[in-house]
């Protein structure tokens, strides 16, 4: 049985491990290098996390202490392929299968593939549209292209990292130089020390992922997602929500024609492709590419719910299987279902002694999965800057698009008006409102909710004051019609309740 050797399995790359041996072959996952630190830390707690997910057997090896003596041990694995599992797993990957002379991406277009300043370049140098940065290493050094170029609005990000750490928006020159100062003084998201940002204007339009994979300099794509985020008060970009487009108009049809030439232009031969983009006034244009799988932690039955076909098998199939890949290009973007994706967005430093939200999600119509760790104890979750420090996801998908978008706004407005409904600092809900504050502050959330349509209010107390349909838990079973929202306050489950 031959090898295929994943680098850096997290994420969603962790759906590679069952692909491969559905196909009958043998995965290995490569764990690279880690510095010591904090940052590393957290990140270490990533990968045990990601590898908790595996339902499957696999071998794990280790990078050794240089990159010679790391060849050396996979050659003796004879591997048919060496692929990327994540962003940090590109460069090696990339590497190792140049040595071994395997199918991939030619090793001249790394830095394309993984710098941000470098991929901007490359596609500028093609006479594609790009977007105006430079690489700077001091707050001197980014005043000076500030006031050269004229800038109004810049974004700062790291020349290489992941997940949006380190990215800030600045809508001004002294956003720009306080940004920096924090910046040069952190890490980026594998805990490596960051003295090289870059410096770009920024571009006002609506996001887009678009993910695609390539056969022999052949590109298809996979599934475009549009992104919501939000700024945070520091500058941060924060994953609220994203929604799969299901049909292409016209901005989004260029959009694709776009992805492709940034694919060519960049040299990308095999492999999936993660891009970023945005349009504007002016058409799409690049924001960054990552050559690798979309990341989230999107698992292989919800991708396959919206388009039959998960990523890591549809780029499996670009490196064993280019007639089926020519099969899924020629059918061309049809998808079989509409997703949704609902980051949960911290809005202050807490500790949490539970997530009630795991208990009433997967009433959802359309819900999927709800990935958060479990709370066994109290556990300290800190203000959401951007993807590594949400408080955990939720997966939608569902035939009808009113479905999936009823349940995303479901969950947007718990949120922003019960977000203790998320993650809370009691074990157990109180059994009464014996409090004038926590009264209160029940009928804050009740009226603001009411405002979202008609609002059905269970209650072991019924309120004279509350201008709402109540019901005792021991009469939810005579209620008739149907309601846009459900609060619960009670000290026992309903949940076999009836209606």
């Amino acid at each position: 049985m031959r090898n295929i050797i994943i680098v850096e399995c997290v994420s969603t790359g962790i759906n590679f491990i069952q692909d491969i041996k559905n196909r009958n072959y043998n995965p290995i996952v490569l764990q690279t290098k880690n510095e010591e630190g904090e940052a590393n830390q957290l990140y270490e707690k990533l990968v045990e996390e990601s590898y908790k997910k595996i339902k499957t057997d696999f071998e794990l090896i280790h990078e050794k202490d240089s990159y010679e003596e790391t060849l050396d041990m996979v050659k003796k694995y004879d591997p048919l392929l060496v692929i990327a599992g994540s962003e940090k797993g590109v460069i090696l990957a990339t590497k190792l299968a140049n040595d071994l002379n395997l199918l991939c991406n030619p090793i001249e277009n790394l830095d394309a593939m993984t710098l941000k300043d470098k991929m901007q370049e490359r596609i500028a140098e093609k006479g594609l549209r790009h977007i105006r940065g430079k690489v700077i290493r001091s707050i001197e050094e980014a005043i000076d292209y500030y006031d050269e170029c004229g800038f109004k609005e810049v974004v700062v990000k790291p020349v290489y990292s992941a997940g949006s750490v380190g990215v800030r928006i600045c809508l001004n020159k002294e956003e720009m130089i306080n940004s920096l100062e924090e910046l040069f003084n952190e890490v980026n998201v594998y805990g490596d020390e960051v003295n090289e940002f870059v410096i770009q204007e920024r571009i006002n339009g609506e996001e887009y992922i678009v993910n695609t994979v390539s056969c022999n300099g052949i590109h298809r794509i996979t599934l475009i997602w549009k992104y919501n985020k939000r700024k945070t008060n520091e500058g941060g970009q924060i994953y609220d929500s994203q929604v799969t487009i299901n049909e292409l108009g016209l901005g989004e049809a260029d959009l694709v024609e776009y992805a492709y030439d940034v694919a060519s232009a960049i040299g990308i031969k095999y492999g999936p492709v993660h891009g970023e983009y945005m349009i504007d006034e002016n058409g799409p244009v690049l924001i960054e590419v990552n050559c690798r799988p979309c990341g989230l932690n999107m698992s292989a039955p919800f991708l396959d719910k919206i388009s039959g076909q998960h990523e890591t098998d549809s780029a499996l199939d670009s490196y064993l299987n280019p007639e089926k890949f020519n099969y899924e290009k020629n059918k061309g973007y049809t998808l079989y279902g509409h997703g949704a994706i609902k980051s949960i967005v911290v809005p202050k430093d807490i500790t949490a002694e539970s997530a009630p939200v795991t208990e009433f999600s997967h009433k959802l119509k359309s819900h999927c999965e709800t990935s958060m760790e479990i709370i066994e104890q109290a556990k300290f979750f800190t203000k959401t800057q951007d993807l590594e420090t949400t408080g955990g996801t939720i997966y939608l998908a569902h035939n009808d698009p009113y479905v999936v978008q009823k349940d995303l706004d479901f969950l947007c407005d718990v949120e922003k008006y019960a977000f203790q409904l998320f993650l809370s600092n009691r074990k157990e809900k109180k059994t009464s409102f014996d409090e004038k504050e926590d009264y209160e502050d029940l009928k804050s959330i009740l009226n603001k909710i009411q405002a979202y349509g008609l609002t059905l209010f269970v209650t072991e107390e019924v309120f004279d004051d509350i201008d709402l349909m109540q019901v005792l838990p021991k009469d939810i079973e005579d209620i008739n019609g149907e309601f846009d929202c459900v609060i619960v306050n009670l000290n026992k489950s309903i949940i076999n309740k009836k209606r």
